[in-house]
């Protein structure tokens, strides 16, 4: 179907008032599980609390991460089956309650399944975010949609470090989680006012009238599914893994599988142990923390910069120069330099870092048919956790050796590197425009 230019805009600029912003938040609380355990294992740790031994601390924060990626490869698949706004709307639902609950958890076991049952609802979020912007974005505006969204990720990393100066010391740990969970009290009734379906869901699932409703309300054009989908959900689901994993997307799925695992590890392998390493060069603690902050507020504007430069050359080919760039600054901060000079790499680190892994889910998103787009993103998400659990260990085992420095950046440049080979073997679709097949082209 087609709309004028001024109708577009118009009802474009509806979408951009709802669908953007209630997905951003969504992500946000992601970017908070990311460092609230950190700022309360601390505490913890103290006698007067839970006593948290070494093992006991790595418990509570890798049992959240397993949560996470079950969540992804699984919330993902469901997503395609069941609907972009009922999946996001419960996966939101399900992480704050249990995020509440956590605020009351009598020892650190307890503490750990709740952890791990908020991690199954938070890993649906971000794959369910980024598939139903994109679908609600014009064509060829892919990459700065998915990186703009995923801002939200690194504002919520920042917001709740911020937080945690003031609410740990004054309050107890317990609060932290109590905050966490009040988004949800603002945002699930705004979802279920204010938030569409996809249309490109509905019309892959033959509701497609529905879905003309839809494109006409927001401006957008229908994507056309490159294959029905099988009526029954356990058949639907099989269905949706087995395209990823036979015809033309094998090798993208075993790509994309790859490059996350390495973009993930080195997000968090860098959020978990930057100012540790830092410590162990000289650094004093005070500056070794704001690395952490500078690290991140260079992770937005890195993820401003790759969204443009993803529409312009393609997410793929700005995907790779990422996670080469990464390499080389990971690299170079293990030259010991002025404190003006660290800064300011560890702002450029930032810049690449976490841009590379957000640009293989634009590479995802635009190179995947919309009746296994979401499944896609859940497989790219949920691989990329296991990164997440191996980055932390592994570092930290370069730590106890004493060799975090400059070994840990080393290992981390050799990730990057990694990444960009793995990128280079993806292979784009011979058209992510509407109306067209996404089938992977051998160029």
């Amino acid at each position: 179907m087609s709309t004028s230019p001024a109708s577009a805009a118009t009802t474009s600029s509806r979408a951009a008032g709802w669908v953007a912003p209630l997905c951003w938040i969504a992500v946000l609380l992601d970017g908070f599980d990311l460092v609230v355990v950190g700022t309360v294992v601390p505490t913890l740790q103290e006698p007067g609390e839970w006593g948290l031994t070494g093992s006991g601390t790595t418990f509570v924060i890798t049992i959240g991460l397993v949560g996470m990626m079950i969540g992804a490869l699984t919330i993902g698949t469901l997503t395609d089956l069941v609907g972009r706004r009922k999946a996001l709307i419960g996966a939101v639902t399900a992480f704050s309650v249990l995020t509440f609950a956590c605020a009351f958890a009598p020892n650190e076991y307890v503490f750990g399944v709740l952890r791990f049952l908020a991690g199954l609802g938070l890993g649906g979020c971000l794959p369910t975010a980024i598939a139903m912007v994109n679908e609600f974005t014009r064509s060829g505006r892919s990459g700065r949609a998915t990186t703009t969204i995923m801002t939200g990720y690194h504002v919520g990393a920042v917001a709740t470090a911020a937080l945690a100066i003031a609410v740990v010391p004054n309050l107890g740990w317990e609060w932290m989680f109590v905050i966490g969970a009040l988004p949800a009290v603002v945002l699930v009734p705004l979802m279920v006012r204010h938030l569409p379906e996809s249309a490109s869901y509905l019309v892959a699932h033959g509701r497609r009238s529905e879905a003309e409703e839809v494109a006409r309300r927001y401006g957008l054009r229908l994507e056309e599914p490159a294959a029905p989908v099988a009526e029954h959900a356990g058949e639907g689901a099989a269905a949706t893994v087995r395209t990823l994993f036979g015809g033309g997307y094998l090798r993208n799925t075993v790509v994309i599988g790859v490059t996350s695992f390495m973009g993930l590890l080195l997000v968090y392998g860098l959020n978990n142990w930057l100012p540790t390493i830092m410590r162990e060069a000289d650094y004093d603690l005070g500056a070794s923390l704001a690395f952490l902050v500078v690290l991140n507020v260079g992770a937005i504007v890195g993820l401003l910069v790759a969204g443009a430069v993803a529409d312009r050359i393609g997410a793929r080919a700005a995907g790779i120069v990422w996670f080469a760039g990464a390499a080389v600054f990971l690299a170079l901060l293990s030259i010991r330099l002025p404190i003006a000079g660290i800064y300011a790499m560890v702002f450029l680190t930032g810049c690449f870092v976490f841009s590379a892994q957000v640009l293989v889910y634009a590479f995802v998103s635009a190179n995947h048919p919309p009746q296994v787009r979401a499944t896609a993103l859940g497989w790219s998400a949920g691989a990329g956790r296991v990164g997440a659990i191996v980055g932390p260990t592994i570092t930290g085992a370069l730590f106890a050796a004493g060799n975090a420095f400059p070994g840990g950046f080393y290992l981390f440049a050799v990730v990057g590197a990694l990444g960009a080979v793995a990128f280079s073997v993806a292979v784009t679709s011979r058209s992510s425009g509407p109306h067209r097949a996404h089938v992977p082209s051998p160029d």
